[in-house]
């Protein structure tokens, strides 16, 4: 099968430790790219040094106050030649060769707009284990279409929100969808509202959970509860739904029982109640303050999280 020729769209800023592996995974997939433009909102730590040893590497740059999560992406499309576009992120990586090729396949189908994969946790020592990629069922893909606006409108806003759950740290696009449906100026969770726009507008989207990228942030308390307090709050706002609290009173238990069963470090243990703690908190506090008002909401979530946080930035040790 002849490929529709594809480029690669990736944001960054200080990602010395992890670009590398993420270009070198792109560049030895089983279909080729023509070009990877990589938009840096301001590196310092020799990101850019790498970025030029690559001869299909195009770098934009812009300033760190300029960066958005939906523009940004836009402007990087605007530089891109293929007919597909690529979307993923500087700390993330294929976990094999054949990533690309398992999403591209689903656009001999003329009607898929976008085709998205699934990120997961390596086994690697200096991850949680209890996040490690363990999977229940085999891959498979899932299409989603509807024939009218109206059809999708009716939709509860739980089941909006579940089957918009895209995700652009692995994610693949036509080039002229993403021109006709841009990506809006948001301050978190573009990936989502482009898949609710496209399904209201009639494309089909695709989910195929065996094009896998290895990707991973450590975490502390601080971090857990203001991600956790922003993704309620984006869900809250474009879904009108809130995300039920995936914890409860058994969780400790369950977390000393996997520790055992997994031979894993003790500190792992603490962390993962921590990682459960603040989470909970996010929820109880996303909760109380939606009774209070939309406007009450706004104001607690940009008061506490600002823009979307972003995590510290990690060795790795592989």
């Amino acid at each position: 099968m002849k490929h529709p020729t594809i480029s690669v769209v990736i944001p960054v800023k200080n990602e010395s430790t992890n670009i590398r592996r993420c270009l070198d995974g792109i560049l030895s997939q089983t279909v080729d790219v023509m070009d990877i433009v990589v938009v840096d909102s301001g590196s310092t730590d020799g990101t850019l040094e790498i970025l030029n040893e690559y001869d299909k590497v195009k770098t934009v740059k812009i300033d760190p106050s300029e960066f958005n999560h939906g523009l940004t992406r836009n402007l990087g499309v605007q530089h891109t030649k293929g007919e597909l576009v690529v979307l993923t992120v500087g700390d993330a990586r294929p976990a094999d060769d054949q990533w690309l090729e398992k999403m591209v396949r689903h656009f001999k189908d003329p009607e898929v707009a976008g085709v998205c994969g699934q990120q997961v946790v390596p086994h690697e020592k200096d991850k949680n284990p209890h996040q490690w990629f363990r999977p229940q069922h085999p891959p498979g893909a899932r299409k989603y279409q509807f024939n009218s606006p109206a059809e999708f409108k009716n939709l509860s806003p739980g089941e909006k929100y579940t089957i918009c759950r895209w995700d652009d740290v692995t994610a693949v696009y036509r080039k002229k969808i993403l021109n006709l449906i841009p990506f809006h100026q948001v301050t978190y969770g573009e990936d989502m509202v482009w898949a609710k726009e496209a399904l209201s507008r009639g494309f089909k989207i695709v989910y195929d959970t065996s094009a896998l990228v290895y990707h991973y942030h450590d975490t502390n308390f601080a971090f857990q509860y203001k991600r956790t307090l922003t993704v309620l709050y984006h869900v809250y706002k474009y879904f009108d739904f809130i995300k039920p609290n995936p914890f409860n009173a058994s969780y400790p238990f369950r977390v000393i029982y996997r520790n055992f069963r997994y031979r894993a470090e003790m500190r792992w243990i603490g962390y993962n109640l921590i990682r459960m703690a603040a989470t909970v908190r996010a929820h109880r506090h996303i909760r109380k303050w939606e009774l209070k008002g939309k406007e009450y909401l706004d104001d607690m979530h940009n008061r506490i999280c600002g823009i979307a946080p972003q995590p510290e930035k990690q060795a790795s040790t592989v």
